[in-house]
């Protein structure tokens, strides 16, 4: 059952991967397989999730670093408001633009890949304030919130990161921008560690979505191998010093047990 509900969802991701380069709403980078997809109207789909409260309110943002939510990220600082922004796959951990520290004029470099590391400050997700509104990037996103990234987890393990140190909590609200052609109105299977989103943004509407809201209580360690582990040097950190505490809670529990 797991192996189809797979199967399922690697299916559903080609197919969108597909559709979005034949009816040519691909952008660079291409081709957008194995990518979050850039699309012809992310600005659109941003001004959507610009315009509204849950944005205005929203102090502190956290935004994937991917290519279509690069408006959103830009406008994130233009308004203001501090951005979280993670590193490709958590390698370098997570970056804080603070747009007092960036000259107006160029927010639209910071808010790239390469300029958010040189505008940027590297920051534990420790230090990071509290989050106020999360916006994830998307393969495919259903009308009841369940969504689909790359098939990698990264975004699932940023929120599991930040809910695990109490910078994210079970109501922190989390949009996604997408093109129209990526939102289905069936159910996509989920993963124990999968999220849901609350509003989706498309060039032409939004979405409010109906289904039960899901977000993991933290990070989920049974389902995390060693490689992932490693790979992830914040990862690393807190599985190191997760199994410090269980060793010495197991020592204490012996020790009192003795006669």
């Amino acid at each position: 059952m797991a192996s189809s509900a797979r199967g399922f969802r690697e299916e559903l991701r080609q197919r969108i991967w597909r559709e979005v380069e034949e009816r040519g709403i691909a952008r660079f980078p291409r081709p957008v397989h194995g990518r979050i997809p850039n699309f012809v109207g992310a600005e659109e789909a941003a001004q959507r999730l610009i315009a509204t409260d849950l944005f205005r309110r929203a102090q502190v943002v956290k935004v994937n670093p991917d290519a279509p939510q690069k408006p959103v990220r830009e406008a994130v600082l233009k308004k203001g408001k501090l951005l979280v922004m993670p590193t490709p796959r958590i390698s370098r951990g997570f970056l804080l633009l603070d747009p007092k520290r960036i000259s107006p004029s160029l927010y639209g470099v910071a808010t790239t890949i390469q300029g958010a590391f040189r505008f940027g400050t590297s920051i534990h997700p420790r230090e990071i304030p509290e989050v106020d509104l999360i916006v994830a990037g998307s393969v495919a996103v259903s009308i009841y919130g369940e969504r689909l990234g790359k098939g990698e987890g990264y975004s699932e393990l940023e929120y599991s990161i930040l809910r695990e140190l109490g910078k994210v909590c079970e109501e922190t609200p989390i949009a996604t921008t997408v093109h129209d052609i990526q939102v289905v109105d069936f159910r996509i299977p989920v993963e124990p560690w999968d999220f849901t989103v609350d509003q989706i943004y498309t060039p032409a509407k939004s979405i409010t979505c109906v289904g039960e809201k899901r977000r993991p209580p933290g990070l989920l360690w049974q389902y995390l191998d060693k490689e992932k582990i490693e790979s992830i040097p914040i990862l690393a950190e807190m599985y190191s010093k997760r199994e410090s505490k269980r060793h010495a809670t197991s020592s204490n529990s012996h020790m009192a047990s003795q006669p």
